[in-house]
C-alpha cells in the first residue's frame, strides 16, 4: 500500500510538472484521455444544461403514454465522431431538427466552461453537420507548428491558430492580403515566416521596402527584385505592370477557344497554361504602405499618384497574370489619400497584430468582420506576435507566428537563392548579395520587431 502510494503521488507531481512547464506533453500523457471521458459523462448533462436540446418527438411521447412508460428526455445533438488531436478534442456532432450551427456557435463559452476546456470554436461542415473544435492549452502561448503540414502549390504555412489548426497563406484563393501592426507588435516575425515558406518553392519574391532596406535587404538572396526607396519603388511597380500585360497576351495567344476543346481546358490564367509555358508567379511584399503614400511636394505627389495606381492595377488584374500582393504596414487609414480605400477594397485577405488605434482596425476588418475589431486593438503589448486573421467570408480566428529570428530566414534564403529567378523586367532591380547581406550576427536576432 505504501509503494502504491508513493508511485500514485509521484504519477500526480509528474502530470502537474509537466501541466505547469510542458502543457503540449501533459495534454498527449493524461490530458487527452481524461478530457474525453468528461465530455462523454457530462455531455447529455450539458447540452441540456446550455439549451441545446430538443423536446422528443410526438411520437414517441404519443408511444410512451400509451404504454404507460417515463416520458422521453430532450435529445441533445448526436455526436458522430470524437477525434483527439495534439491540442485538443474535435467533436462532429449531427444536429437535431429545429437546431442551428449559431446556437453552437453562442454557447461555446458556456461549453468551454463546461468540459474543463481551454477553448471551444464551431464550424458548419455541411448542413446538419458541425464540428466542434476544444483545445486543452493555450496553444498559442507557446507556438509550436506540426511537423507535418499540408504544403502545396502557393500555399504555405505561417501561424498556428487558437483552435490548434495551422493557419495557412494560400495565395490561389486569397491573391492579395494586408497585414498591419504596431511598433513590436510581431510584424516582421509574421513577415519572415511568410518568406520561409515562400523561399522552397518556384515563386519569384518582389520586395520593396522603404526603410533602407533594412527587413528585406538582408533576405536578399531569394528575391529577385528588390526596392529601398520609394522612386526605386515607383519604377519597379510599372515594369510589374508591364510584365502583368505582356502575361495577359501570353494567355490570350494560348486560349484554344475552339469548338473541340473542353470549357476546362481554356486558359483564363497562368494556372491553365501548360507548365511549359506558364510564367513564374510573382510574390510583392511592400513593407510600410505608408511610406509610398506620403508627400511633401508637388514631385512627390505625382510619384506617390503613380505608385498608388500601380498598386491598385496590380491588386484588381494581378491574380490571373500570377502576381500577388502582400501589403504590410503600422498605420492604414483614409489619410493616406486618394486610391487608399480602393486598394484595401481589393486585397482580400486581412491580418492585424495589436495596433495602436482604432481607425486601423476599422481599415483592416471594419468592413469584413466587425466584430474582429474589438478583438485587434484589445491585444495586449506582452503577447507580440498574436494577431487576428480574417478574410471577405467574414470569419476571423486568432493566430499567431512561431518566432524565427533573422539569422534563420537569412539562412533559409541563402541555401534557396537558387530557387530565385531571372526575370528580365526586374533585371535592373535584381539586389547585389555582398558582404552588407553576409553580416547579420545572431546576437542581433531579436524575439519580434514591428
Amino acid at each position: 500500500m505504501t509503494a502504491f502510494t508513493v508511485a500514485l503521488v509521484l504519477v500526480v507531481s509528474a502530470a502537474g510538472l509537466l501541466r505547469w512547464r510542458r502543457p503540449a506533453w501533459y495534454w498527449l500523457a493524461f490530458g487527452v484521455t481524461l478530457a474525453a471521458l468528461r465530455v462523454l459523462v457530462r455531455y447529455h448533462s450539458v447540452m441540456d444544461a446550455c439549451g441545446l436540446t430538443v423536446p422528443p418527438a410526438r411520437w414517441r411521447l404519443a408511444l410512451a403514454r400509451a404504454t404507460n412508460r417515463p416520458i422521453p428526455e430532450p435529445r441533445p445533438p448526436r455526436i458522430r465522431r470524437l477525434r483527439p488531436t495534439r491540442t485538443g478534442l474535435v467533436l462532429r456532432l449531427k444536429l437535431r431538427p429545429g437546431q442551428d450551427v449559431f446556437d453552437i456557435a453562442a454557447a461555446s463559452d458556456r461549453l468551454r466552461h463546461s468540459f474543463s476546456m481551454f477553448g471551444v470554436t464551431s464550424r458548419e461542415v455541411r448542413s446538419g453537420v458541425v464540428e466542434v473544435r476544444m483545445t486543452g492549452y493555450d496553444v498559442l502561448k507557446r507556438v509550436q507548428m506540426p511537423a507535418e503540414t499540408d504544403t502545396r502549390a502557393m500555399r504555405v504555412p505561417v501561424a498556428l491558430r487558437e483552435d490548434g489548426s495551422v493557419h495557412y497563406r494560400d495565395y490561389r484563393a486569397i491573391p492579395h492580403a494586408l497585414t498591419l501592426g504596431a511598433t513590436e507588435s510581431g510584424k516582421s516575425v509574421y513577415q519572415r515566416n511568410l518568406v520561409a515558406g515562400l523561399a522552397p518553392l518556384d515563386v519569384a519574391l518582389v520586395g520593396i521596402d522603404c526603410k533602407q532596406g533594412v527587413e528585406l535587404f538582408p533576405l536578399a538572396r531569394r528575391f529577385s527584385a528588390l526596392a529601398d526607396s520609394p522612386d526605386t519603388a515607383a519604377e519597379l511597380l510599372d515594369a510589374l505592370v508591364a510584365r502583368m500585360a505582356d502575361v495577359y497576351r501570353l494567355i490570350r495567344t494560348q486560349q484554344r477557344i475552339t469548338v473541340d476543346v473542353p470549357d476546362a481546358e481554356i486558359a483564363a490564367d497562368i494556372w491553365d497554361l501548360p507548365d511549359e509555358l506558364r510564367p513564374t508567379p510573382i510574390v510583392v511584399l511592400v513593407d510600410e504602405v505608408a511610406e509610398l503614400a506620403l508627400y511633401a511636394t508637388k514631385e512627390e505627389e505625382r510619384r506617390r499618384d503613380r505608385i498608388i495606381t500601380a498598386l491598385v492595377r496590380l491588386a484588381q488584374l494581378g491574380r490571373a497574370a500570377g502576381i500577388y500582393l502582400e501589403i504590410c504596414g503600422q498605420r492604414f487609414g483614409s489619410e493616406l489619400g486618394k486610391g487608399i480605400t480602393m486598394l484595401r477594397a481589393q486585397l482580400t485577405g486581412r491580418t492585424a497584430h495589436r495596433l495602436n488605434d482604432e481607425t486601423s482596425a476599422n481599415m483592416a476588418f471594419g468592413d469584413i468582420a466587425p466584430d474582429a475589431v474589438l478583438a485587434a486593438i484589445q491585444i495586449p503589448a506582452e503577447l507580440r506576435g498574436l494577431a487576428i486573421a480574417g478574410d471577405a467570408s467574414g470569419g476571423w480566428h486568432r493566430i499567431r507566428a512561431p518566432h524565427t529570428s533573422l539569422r534563420q530566414a537569412v539562412n533559409l534564403c541563402n541555401r534557396y537563392a537558387d530557387r530565385a529567378p531571372d526575370l528580365p523586367e526586374l533585371a535592373p532591380f535584381r539586389p547585389t548579395t555582398g558582404t552588407a547581406t553576409e553580416r547579420v550576427p545572431s546576437a542581433k536576432a531579436s524575439p519580434a520587431t514591428a
